[in-house]
């Protein structure tokens, strides 16, 4: 059953989720403001998909990726470092984990 969409407050700007649960497995489609930055380091494995706008993953370790529109990116809940999200410009992504 899908869920209303849900506004998350960032360090700065704000990210809105919109969630389906699949069984055990969470999909959503979550968009970014421009100048959005994630309040925490998440340890929770991802999948997501950059379907607008640029966002940038940073890992606790000091790794750092850069996404357009097109690209993916995954990472673990089983030994990678936390990761969080930022953008400038705003970014529009569908997630699983």
């Amino acid at each position: 059953m899908d869920e209303p969409a849900v506004e998350h407050s960032g360090a700065t700007g704000k990210a809105i989720w919109r969630t389906r649960m699949v069984g055990e497995m969470r999909v959503r489609l979550v968009e970014y403001s421009p100048g959005y930055l994630a309040d925490h380091w998440c340890d929770r494995g991802h999948v997501l998909f950059v379907i607008e706008g640029e966002l940038d993953s940073e890992l606790k370790d000091g790794r750092t990726f850069h996404l357009k529109p097109g690209m993916s990116y995954h990472v673990s809940d089983n030994g990678d470092p936390a990761h969080r999200s930022s953008t400038s410009v705003g970014a529009r992504l569908f997630i699983v984990d």
